[in-house]
């Protein structure tokens, strides 16, 4: 086993921005196999990851973290991309219900504070449940989402779940991601259609005016600094230094290098 840290990507990185999203998720299954899975929350972008694994037949599992307080339309969105698309959809669930959670713990989300404890317990602690079992999650960040993820690399170290996160959305734009959906007719959240630009949990999800930002209905009730829900590593402030602990003949596939190991 070997770390290899953000840095390192470098250059990698630069060479695949010409791949096409397809190309990209190609490479992580050839690279990582059955140790890979797609992460989506059932928004319009890791809808498109959905319909693009399922249009050209890549065989990968799902993971999709159901908070416990998801919109219906979200849970529907869910049930109709495996009905209809056929994708094996792992969902996880935090440890406990919101009820419960309030009876403990109190009414988190109506502090800054809280609100990052509650979406640690509801959005990162599930996901975190499989920690180990992936060595890659193909994601759908993009960085005309704009702020935090303005310059969010297609390859990013996943400290917590010691993976590494192909965001292969990454330099996809607006227009392209909405040619897409609409060019292949896929199933996406219509929850969109209604105002919602961005989607999370009902009790912290807000519609937007057309001249917010994308992402002013999430904690509308926090204020701006409240933007994040922190299950996105590269969400969060990142050094080039931080890595992830990998099989040394995995990270040479990475980085493709030709290694002689019986030497």
């Amino acid at each position: 086993m070997s770390l290899l840290t953000q840095a390192e990507l470098t250059d990698l990185n630069h060479t695949m921005e010409s791949r096409t999203p397809i190309e990209l998720m190609v490479w992580a299954k050839t690279i990582f196999g059955e140790r890979t899975a797609i992460l989506s929350s059932m928004q319009r972008a890791g809808c498109m990851v959905c319909h693009m694994a399922y249009a050209n037949r890549i065989d990968l599992p799902v993971l999709f973290v159901d908070t416990g307080v998801l919109f219906q339309e979200t849970l529907d969105t869910r049930d109709r991309l495996i009905r209809e698309y056929g994708l094996n959809v792992i969902s996880l669930s935090p440890k406990q219900t919101m009820v419960e959670q309030v009876k403990e713990f109190g009414v988190l989300y109506l502090s800054h504070e809280g609100q990052e404890q509650c979406c640690e317990m509801r959005k990162t602690a599930p996901l975190l449940s499989v920690a180990g079992q992936y060595d890659a999650l193909v994601a759908s960040l993009r960085r005309g989402d704009g702020e935090k993820r303005k310059k969010v690399p297609i390859l990013a170290v996943d400290p917590k779940m010691n993976c590494l996160r192909v965001n292969i959305l990454a330099n996809v734009t607006d227009q392209e991601m909405v040619d897409y959906l609409r060019d292949n007719s896929v199933i996406i959240n219509p929850l969109h259609s209604q105002g919602y630009t961005t989607i999370g949990c009902n009790r912290c999800t807000t519609p937007t005016l057309p001249d917010e930002p994308k992402r002013a209905g999430r904690w509308r009730h926090l204020g701006p600094w409240a933007m994040y829900c922190g299950i996105n590593p590269t969400d969060l402030n990142q050094s080039a230094d931080q890595a992830v602990d990998l099989p040394d003949e995995l990270i040479d596939r990475i980085l493709g290098r030709k290694v002689d190991y019986a030497i």
